[in-house]
Formats: structure tokens, sequence, C-alpha cells
């Protein structure tokens, strides 16, 4: 079972993308790592390590792009906020048959600047990659002050990707996450969801759920893996949850990207604790901007997932061999919404939540991501970018792994 702090999560920031002219990456990389307080040597090793990536991509790739964000690890209570880099290096083919070996030393590509992946890999504080002949390669590299914050040396069960249609710089897609410890009050903000029921220590509280004849959700246990059924009075289940969100600004541009991060302020700074609380207090925050498609989900030990969308996000459980679509409601967060209905659902064994823009195509099966889901999430969402995305809008990714 999850307990308090028994993860940790990071914000991204400063995303920008590298689609050709790859050699502006390297000066990107040398402002970013300043501008955070990488310290000189560390961003050193940055700019060293983009700069290698960059020119295996440009010497050898087919459509290869190459990202680069903040990361701003959320501290633990009276610490500072650490800031870091992530790299990810991206392509359609034409992959390497064997990644081992191209990791050992020696093994520079012709026409890089001769450091090789190996001494990527040893440079950053993570570092992943994962490549198929005639599908591509995606890398993934991360790069901290040192020394580096404790919360680097595990991975977040959930990560992201966004990416502003073609001609754009900012995007009007985005994700954001954040934990649940279960020991906080409810939102204060008005709900259609009756209030959980006292804690023995406060017993001296009114009992609101007996007096107003509002019934608790059935218990998880009563639903198969796969399954799903409409809850009316959601309840956060014990222990730590993960609450997790996917929005699209309506349109693309600067006002859509304002809406989005509209709705990431609500989500990091309300006190919702269940998907519908949560959506309640995002579709106030976007009243006033265009508006968002906005999907939020709650996951919990043991399983039990708690859904509430509204507009067209596609959601879905996926394992190895299938994938499972969530319900969501017609609407715009911020403008016109029909009720908020919440589905309570059963994350199947080696699951994870998937949540995507309509700037991908909903085309794509779990044999499409075979071999990726060993991965770290910002991996997987990059693969699966990759696979369905459109050149025509703004599109994103985000992945959350199941807890157990």
């Amino acid at each position: 079972m999850m307990t308090a702090r028994a993860f940790s999560l990071a914000h991204c920031e400063d995303v920008t993308w590298f689609r050709d002219g790859f050699h502006a990456a390297r000066g990107s990389a040398a402002t970013l790592g300043r501008r955070i307080g990488l310290g000189e040597q560390r961003t050193a090793q940055l700019v060293l390590a983009v700069a290698e990536l960059a020119a295996n991509l440009t010497k050898h790739a087919t459509d290869g792009a190459l990202l680069l964000r903040v990361l701003r690890h959320l501290p633990e209570p009276g610490a500072d906020v650490v800031a870091g880099v992530e790299v990810i290096a991206v392509d359609s083919g034409p992959g390497m048959a064997d990644v081992p070996a191209a990791l050992r030393d020696g093994m520079s590509t012709t026409g890089t600047l001769g450091i090789g992946l190996g001494a990527v890999r040893r440079l950053a504080d993570t570092f992943d990659v994962h490549s198929r002949p005639g599908t591509g390669t995606i890398q993934l590299a991360r790069f901290w002050p040192h020394p580096a914050p404790s919360a680097a040396s595990s991975e977040p069960p959930v990560g992201g990707i966004t990416r502003p249609i073609s001609g754009e710089q900012t995007c009007g897609d985005a994700w954001a996450a954040r934990t649940d410890s279960g020991s906080d009050t409810p939102a204060a903000a008005p709900s259609s969801e009756g209030p959980a029921d006292p804690q023995p220590a406060a017993a001296a509280s009114p009992n609101w759920s007996a007096m107003t004849g509002v019934r608790k959700a059935q218990p998880p246990a009563a639903l198969r893996p796969g399954t799903s059924a409409p809850v009316h009075a959601a309840v956060p289940g014990p222990g730590e949850g993960l609450l997790v969100m996917s929005c699209d600004g309506l349109g693309h541009g600067p006002l859509a990207a304002l809406a989005a991060q509209a709705a990431v302020n609500a989500l990091r700074t309300g006190t919702g604790r269940t998907p519908e609380q949560v959506m309640q207090e995002v579709h106030r925050a976007l009243r006033g901007t265009r508006g968002a498609a906005v999907a939020i989900a709650r996951l919990e030990p043991g399983g039990r997932v708690l859904f509430c969308g509204t507009g067209n996000i596609t959601a879905t459980l996926l394992t190895p061999t299938s994938r499972a679509s969530l319900l969501s409601h017609p609407g715009i967060a911020g403008h016109t919404t029909h009720r908020l209905r919440t589905h309570e659902y059963r994350m199947p064994d080696q699951g994870m939540l998937v949540m995507h823009s309509d700037g991908l195509s909903d085309r794509w099966s779990a044999a499409d991501l075979a071999g990726l889901l060993h991965h770290p999430p910002a991996v997987i969402a990059t693969g699966l970018l990759r696979q369905a995305a459109t050149r025509r809008d703004d599109a994103s990714v985000v992945i959350a792994k199941a807890a157990r």
C-alpha cells in the first residue's frame, strides 16, 4: 500500500521542441542549465549530452525531434524546490538492432562528437532508451544539480508529453498530477457529492451522510478488472491517491495555452479529492477563458480508479494485450458542461492509465506499444505521440502507472 511521500512527482515547464536545426538545442540547454542553477560543470555535461543526441539525430534519424524541458520536483515539507533538465530524443527510424552494443564505450556513431551513448548514460542522473528496427528510437536523459535530490533516484509514476501544432511555440494542451494523502479535509467548494463519513477522531462532528441520506459508493471489490460502474457519491479510498489530469484548451495558440495553464493551476492548488470535485474547481478556474476538454482520474492502492471527463479526451486502461476505454461526457469546462458524472473502474493487472487529446488519432492498439510498457511513463507517452499524433493540432499524452 502507498504511504505519504511513497513516490515523487515533478512538474514540467519551459517545453521546447527542436525538429530541425539541432545546433540551436545546445545553446538552449546551456541557457536552461544556468538559469535553473545546475552549476557550470553540470551544465557543461548537459550540453555535451544534448550535442551527442542531436548529432545522432542529424546524421542517422528519420523524422527526428529533440525535446528540452525543465523539471521541478515537488519538495518534502520545508525543503526547497529542486529543478533539473530533461532531454528526450525521438525518431521514426531506422532504429537500433542491438541497444546494449550501442551503449558500449567506443561505439560512438560516425559524425557525432565521439562521446557515445554510453557516456551520455553515465553523465545523466536518469537515462532510458527504447529502440526497435523499422520503428525508431526514444532516448530520455535527466540532469539534476549535484548532489542530486533523493527523489531523483525513483521514477515518478506519472509522465507526459505535449507538442504544439506546427508553426506554434506554445501548446494549448497540458497535463498535471498531484497526490492526495487522505489527511486533508474534502474540498470546501460546493459539490454534488456527499461528504465522507467523519473519522473517529472527529466524533463530535455531525454525520452529514446519515442526516442527508447520502450513501457511500460501493467498495471497489464489487468490480472486476476492466469493468465500470457509475458512482453517484464517490468518496476517496484509504491510502494515498494519485490525481491525474489531461487538458485540451479549445483551439490552439496562446489563448488555448492560457486556458490549459488555468486548469493546471486549479489542479495543483485545489483541495478537491475526487475527480468530480477537482473538475468543479477546474470549471470555475476556466471561466473567462476559451475553455477546454478535461479528463481527471484518481488512482488508488489496490487498483481502484475514479474517472470524470468532459469533452473529447481519450482515456484508456491499458495492458500489454488490451485497452479499455473510460467514459467521458460532452461539454467544455469553463463554459457548458452537462451534469458531471463519476465512473469507477478496476485497474487490470499490469495496467496503466493513458489519456491523450484529440491531437492524436484514437486508432492505436496495445500492440502498437509493445516493448514500451516497462519503460518510464514519459518514454511510453513519447512512443504513443510518435505513433498516433498529427501535426495539424496540439497534441498531448499522459501516462500513469498503477500503484500496488
